[in-house]
């Protein structure tokens, strides 16, 4: 795939990256390259390849979702500086 100069600029804006025009001509070179690399992979025979997220077998461990601490919202918001009925009063930021 060939990277034109036009692309480039539109990355870079899309990217909010300043690309000077001299720099423009010599990332059309590079981009080009890169995805003449990333076509190669397309080529690479993965049938029956598993999908993997990494080389190790694992398994995460799981535990019990149960409730371990709380019970005490006094206690919670009593070093705020501001609270009504155990919940934290905040400034009002939208009108």
């Amino acid at each position: 795939m060939h990277v034109d100069q036009e692309l480039v600029r539109k990355i870079a804006h899309l990217a909010r990256i300043s690309v000077s025009e001299e720099d423009v001509k010599h990332l059309e070179t590079e981009l080009s390259q890169i995805m003449d690399w990333v076509e190669q992979l397309s080529e690479v025979n993965t049938d029956g390849v598993q999908p993997l997220t990494s080389v190790v077998e694992a398994t995460l461990r799981q535990r019990q979702d149960e409730v371990t601490d709380g019970g005490y919202p006094e206690d919670i918001v009593k070093n705020a500086p501001s609270s009504e009925d155990n919940f934290f009063v905040v400034p009002k930021v939208v009108e």
